[in-house]
């Protein structure tokens, strides 16, 4: 689904246009309007119309794009900036809505089968910025919503517009990253109290997903501060210092998972060594009961033998005997324990 908000500075007023309006407008090229396209799982079709005729863009860039189409089983393409001669192509993984819902999920698997990312694609003029998608994204919903209440935003050009949508995908990070820091805590006690195989299997749940965030935040990171500096003309310099601003959110977001990632390999080294003494305990149980058992055993084997010349066998106290000499050797093995210290 193609669609197109427009800003005229003349009448000071954003509006949507028609797929009619689109191919009519030739926007690119026109200094005093802004143009925003969106497009939102867009068919082959769509994606030709709006990418390789309305804004025509390099085949490889165009392969980049539309990866999640060609290759569904395949993860997103990796975040990346690509400076061309009259765009900037950027590639950044935002979380799937399905997994932003299921955020607070105590399932044993990962919330959402697969990545929990899915990838947008921004292409950036002068005066035009066209995203795409496959997924639906709360990012370009809020921004669209943002545009509407505050119309005279969209002025300020399409690496403006951009640097929101980046920012709402940055911001989107931290209630996942809230949600693992508390499980995490809640976590730390119960590891110490209980040997429950569950826990061990929601560690190693939670370590996966934190090796993911990681890894697109830390690619995302590099992205940002790239933005940042003023390595792309197409980047105002006013505009510069909100993307630094995004960046410092991504930052901090890094460090936190970096945290988390600790948290958890403390956390899952704490369950093993527990497990292990949980473990040391029951068999220095069952080596005390069989170290008190063995001489009882032994008393018996020997009165058990069938030798005739056996001298307590026709003893008047012989089978008292055999008993108290049998409780006399737990009772001594008990002692050695306790002098010992190791009871």
């Amino acid at each position: 689904m193609i669609t197109a908000y427009l800003w005229n500075p003349q009448e000071k007023k954003g509006i949507h246009l028609s797929s009619d309006q689109l191919e009519s407008l030739g926007v690119c090229c026109d200094g005093n309007k802004v143009l925003w396209i969106d497009l939102a799982n867009p068919t082959v079709e769509e994606e030709t119309r709006i990418l390789q005729k309305f804004m025509p863009i390099h085949a490889l860039s165009f392969e980049d794009v539309t990866r999640s189409r060609r290759e569904p089983d395949a993860p997103p393409h990796l975040p990346k900036v690509e400076e061309f001669p009259d765009y900037l192509l950027v590639i950044v993984n935002a979380l799937r809505r399905d997994y932003l819902r299921d955020v607070t999920a105590e399932t044993d698997e990962l919330r959402v089968q697969g990545t929990p990312f899915t990838q947008l694609s921004a292409v950036i003029t002068e005066h035009a910025l066209i995203t795409h998608h496959y997924h639906e994204q709360n990012c370009v919903r809020q921004v669209t919503e943002f545009l509407e209440r505050h119309q005279g935003q969209a002025e300020r050009g399409p690496d403006f517009i951009f640097h929101l949508i980046l920012d709402t995908i940055v911001d989107q990070f931290a209630p996942v990253l809230d949600g693992i820091d508390e499980s995490l805590e809640d976590m730390e006690l119960s590891i110490l109290q209980s040997g429950d195989p569950v826990l061990y299997r929601k560690l190693l749940r939670i370590k996966r997903e934190i090796i993911l965030l990681r890894k697109i935040l830390i690619y995302q990171r590099e992205i940002l501060i790239r933005l940042a500096r003023g390595e792309f003309q197409l980047i105002d310099e006013r505009e510069m210092v909100y993307y630094r601003n995004v960046y410092d959110h991504l930052v901090r977001f890094t460090e936190l998972i970096e945290s988390s990632r600790e948290m958890a390999s403390d956390l899952l080294g704490s369950y093993l060594a527990s497990a292990s003494n949980r473990l040391n305990q029951i068999m220095k149980v069952l080596t005390m009961i069989s170290t008190i058992v063995l001489p009882m055993t032994l008393v018996a084997g020997i009165y058990g033998m069938n030798f005739e010349n056996l001298p307590e066998k026709n003893w008047e106290y012989g089978y008292p005997f055999s008993l108290g000499l049998m409780g006399l050797c737990g009772l001594a093995s008990l002692g050695l324990f306790y002098w010992k210290k190791w009871l």
